[in-house]
């Protein structure tokens, strides 16, 4: 059993809460929190992609089969369901559960919705590799279908309330500091460029050693920001534990919210897990997704600081303009 369900089973006997744990407002319990706001049925499949690597076996199968024949699953009872897949009722509600929705027939009404999206024309797009010996053109017009994928698993699924929570925090924050290594570092870099061209204290860390000894500097009133897709990589989660500890409010940006990066987490923003193939890597599509946070982000602050960010966006486009001149 995965930790993911295991924070499900807690939720429903009053699991342990606040921060300094990993209930409250974050860790893999504000998943759970969600619940009361079942995702939209488009968002279904973009959740069973990213949720999938975490579920037992028995979950997969339930999940697999309700994105795979949305009008079918619908219209099965939990016990039709549960012998379709060899499973048992409890593990087809927990499945429920797990994908957002308070119950199966919640996710019963988001299947019937979904079928009646793929009737009316908009049939499931299927993702295809990259072969080597691929013309070039045919690597353009894949490559391009899997970033628009990438993009519209992560709106799908992104949680609109955690964002906003996210964007509270950074319009207040007295500074932010963002752990990234690799491409998920190229990402932190763009933020916090973003962040201080609107006048805002960000700093972004890819060395381990500064990003722990910086994020010792920070407390109540600060934000910190992991950008790790596997939700696993020590080098970005250790200096986030030390901000959580610290007192700041933290975030992560993962494809995976069940990772060991949420449990130091107020606010989770998931990511699209794409298919990794042998010439595409996880970086490339995990990189999209994370682009795309990151830009939420920012459009969420300079939205609410709106007469201090056009000036100074201003100011700097002025700054810089004379080196585009020819």
């Amino acid at each position: 059993m995965t930790r993911r369900v295991k924070e499900i089973f807690a939720s429903e006997h009053g699991g342990p809460s606040g921060k300094g744990g990993t209930g409250g407002t974050g860790g893999p319990s504000a998943m759970v929190g969600t619940l009361g706001t079942p995702p939209a049925p488009a968002a279904l499949a973009a959740k069973v992609r990213t949720l999938g690597p975490s579920m037992t076996r028995s979950m997969q199968r339930v999940a697999e089969a309700v994105a795979g024949d949305p009008a079918g699953c619908a219209a099965l009872t939990v016990t039709g369901l549960a012998e379709l897949t060899g499973t048992s009722e409890a593990t087809v509600v927990r499945t429920a559960r797990l994908l957002g929705y308070p119950g199966y027939r919640d996710l019963r009404l988001a299947l019937a919705g979904l079928a009646a999206q793929q009737q009316s024309g908009r049939a499931p797009a299927i993702t295809t590799d990259i072969a080597v010996d691929d013309p070039i053109a045919d690597v353009v017009a894949k490559l391009a279908y899997d970033e628009q994928q990438t993009l519209a698993d992560t709106a799908a699924g992104l949680d609109t309330v955690q964002l906003g929570a996210a964007v509270s925090a950074l319009v207040a924050a007295r500074r932010t500091d963002v752990y990234g290594v690799g491409a998920s570092g190229l990402v932190a870099q763009d933020l916090t460029q973003k962040l201080l061209r609107i006048g805002l204290m960000a700093h972004a860390h890819s060395d381990p050693h500064l990003a722990v000894t910086n994020a010792v500097q920070l407390r109540a009133g600060d934000v910190a920001i992991a950008i790790t897709h596997s939700g696993s990589t020590g080098d970005v989660i250790e200096p986030l534990r030390v901000a959580f500890e610290r007192g700041a409010t933290t975030v992560a940006i993962t494809g995976r919210p069940d990772g060991p990066v949420t449990q130091y987490a107020d606010h989770i923003l998931t990511t699209s897990t794409a298919r990794e193939s042998e010439l595409r890597p996880a970086a490339m599509s995990s990189r999209t997704g994370q682009l795309l946070v990151v830009d939420c982000l920012f459009v969420g602050v300079a939205q609410r600081t709106y007469e201090t960010a056009a000036p100074a966006l201003s100011a700097s486009y002025e700054a810089l303009a004379h080196r585009h001149r020819s």
